[in-house]
């Protein structure tokens, strides 16, 4: 009986033994796995500063440059219209022709009045002359000498009122031919022939409009005109005072790009919307913007002679939608940056205003298999037309 329980009690330690052997192999297995396992690769780019154009696209409205209203100067019935609608015409072209029969007339009234004023000089004159001569000598009173030298005034100033009368009946005349104010396009007429016009009516015959270059007024918010006016005054943005800044427009819905300049900044903010309108001239020659077409305009509002420009999928979001990104410091761990953005890029990349510095190395590939504080294994990449390719070491010698 007791043989028999040794027996039990061995077996029983013997299994002890066993199951501990086995624990201490499996945990000397899993030390050893732990310790032979390979760091995470990732990829990387080195933080660059650079030159950048920074651009800001804000909404604007087209406007002709030059506009005329063409109406009448005199009254009168409408003759003949000679142009065609919606034909280019040239300053001083007729459009018009009002019937001229009185306005005739009435300048050949005016002549023939300038004539008899020039008729009574003749007379008048020379009598003046004898009485002045007759009155040295008293052979005649003073009172008859001033009486002609009165009258010879009088004729002068009968020439001078007739001469006036014939320049307002020709210039009345030459309105009857009512001629293009400007270089331009040409509208619809608002008349027909033996339509009535009047002196400077309210509504115009028809209008002319200039279409290149055009304006294009753009607006700005308020907020943002100061944003600007503080990152150019801290020097985090440059300008050239020398040259106005580049406008790219592009009309709403269609695949078109026209370059203008901006031309000047309102000095007052509009009570109703918030902004300020900035005007931009813009060269127009095909005529594919008109007066009126609603555009987004493409602004520079300074250069950034520093920028740090990273790849969007350098860039994460915390938790609480913060953006974060991840560097490989020094010792080749891996360590987590808050940053902050200045805005996109037309290529796809992030201006980063701060949390990086130039020579940093950025996480770009790999990010979501290493955590902050894990050693890295790194790629080397390089952006390449907006692609990022593993970075050359060196190429050999050439062929």
């Amino acid at each position: 009986m007791s043989i028999h329980r040794v027996s039990i009690g061995r077996a029983l330690l013997i299994g002890m033994a066993c199951v501990l052997g086995l624990y201490l192999a499996g945990c000397d297995t899993s030390t050893t796995q732990a310790a032979t396992e390979s760091p995470a690769d990732v990829g990387v780019i080195t933080v660059q500063a650079s030159r950048y154009i920074v651009r800001q696209s804000l909404p604007g409205r087209t406007r002709a440059r030059i506009q005329a209203e063409v109406r009448p100067q005199i009254q009168g019935i409408v003759e003949e219209r000679r142009f065609t609608e919606g034909a280019n015409v040239a300053a001083g072209d007729v459009l018009y022709e009002i019937e001229s029969s009185r306005y005739e007339a009435a300048l050949a009234q005016a002549q023939a009045e300038l004539a008899q004023a020039r008729a009574r000089l003749q007379s008048d004159e020379p009598l003046a002359k004898r009485y002045t001569e007759l009155a040295a000598i008293d052979a005649i009173s003073k009172q008859e000498r001033d009486n002609a030298q009165a009258t010879l005034a009088q004729d002068k100033a009968d020439i001078a009122t007739a001469k006036a009368a014939v320049r307002t009946a020709r210039i009345n005349l030459d309105f009857t031919r009512i001629r293009a104010p400007i270089d331009g396009q040409i509208g619809a007429s608002r008349v027909t022939p033996g339509a009535l016009v009047t002196t400077n009516q309210t509504e115009p015959l028809t209008t002319i409009t200039q279409l290149n270059p055009i304006f294009v007024d753009i607006q700005q918010s308020a907020a943002q005109y100061l944003r600007l006016k503080q990152a150019v005054d801290s020097g985090a943005l440059a300008t050239d005072d020398n040259q106005a800044a580049p406008v790219k427009v592009s009309p709403e819905g269609a695949d078109l790009v026209l370059d203008g300049r901006l031309q000047f900044t309102s000095a007052r903010v509009d009570a109703d919307t918030g902004s300020v309108m900035l005007r931009a001239i813009v060269a127009n020659p095909d005529h594919d913007l008109l007066p009126g077409m609603y555009v987004q305009a493409s602004l520079v509002q300074g250069i950034d002679t520093r920028a740090l420009l990273v790849p969007q999928q350098g860039i994460d979001r915390s938790s609480a939608g913060k953006p974060t990104a991840l560097v490989v410091d020094e010792t080749g761990h891996v360590a987590e940056r808050r940053v902050t953005l200045a805005g996109a890029t037309e290529d796809n990349r992030w201006r980063v205003r701060d949390g990086l510095a130039a020579g940093d190395r950025l996480i770009v590939q790999g990010m979501g298999k290493v955590e902050p504080g894990d050693a890295v294994a790194l790629t080397r990449l390089t952006m390449q037309n907006g692609q990022l390719v593993v970075e050359a070491t060196d190429p050999g010698p050439a062929d």
